[in-house]
């Protein structure tokens, strides 16, 4: 746990944590409920911001592992698409491969338009726009990517310690590019969901 956390983001990060925890418990009573699955994978998506550079892919292949699951038990559950689409959003701008990452949004798109079908909401509708925009954003941010790694190596190049300058300096881009890419994607996350919870409860018989 990182100290230098926010309050809120503290407050977050332990809130996901022992719903992870929860989650993984009710999984032993009850491996096929749905919803227990589907909370599991939203809290280990959240957790994914608390991460730093790779360490994060594991935690979202987890969450789309858990809401895969809750969706093969209930293939209409809105909430669960939506969130296994937010899921491969962001899976696809965590890698650099650009056929990869598009396969991810591809995936994304259908999530979101399959939740659309079940519940139309206009949550559904901008998140399916987000995805169909995003390969374009990815390809952008990898030519913004590499032309700072090119400022970086001319950089380090210059001077004899270079070597050890352009590890730190590459790793800290590396770590950057992780960090601005997650938390752009999963920031829109957060503010969906927050509509999708406001969502729930005007419509509490909700599918």
């Amino acid at each position: 746990m990182d100290d230098g956390l926010p309050q809120t983001d503290m407050e977050r990060l332990v809130f996901f944590e022992a719903m992870r925890e929860r989650c993984a418990a009710e999984y032993l009573r009850s491996p096929h409920d749905p919803e227990n699955l589907t909370n599991w994978g939203n809290a280990l998506l959240e957790l994914a911001h608390f991460q730093q550079g790779d360490e994060s892919v594991p935690l979202v292949e987890d969450s789309i592992s858990k809401l895969e699951a809750a969706l093969k038990i209930n293939p209409k559950k809105h909430q669960t698409l939506w969130i296994l689409g937010n899921a491969h959003t962001c899976h696809g701008f965590l890698v650099a491969d650009v056929l990869e990452a598009s396969e991810h949004f591809k995936k994304a798109a259908t999530c979101f338009q399959d939740a659309y079908n079940e519940e139309p909401s206009e949550v559904y509708s901008k998140s399916l726009e987000m995805a169909r925009q995003a390969p374009l954003l990815h390809q952008e941010l990898q030519v913004q990517l590499a032309s700072q790694g090119m400022a970086i190596n001319a950089s380090s190049s210059s001077s004899r310690s270079g070597n050890k300058g352009k590890k730190k300096k590459s790793s800290k881009r590396s770590d950057l590019a992780y960090d601005v890419l997650g938390w752009v994607v999963l920031a829109i996350g957060i503010v969906a969901w927050v509509g999708m919870a406001n969502m729930a409860k005007a419509a509490p018989s909700a599918k």
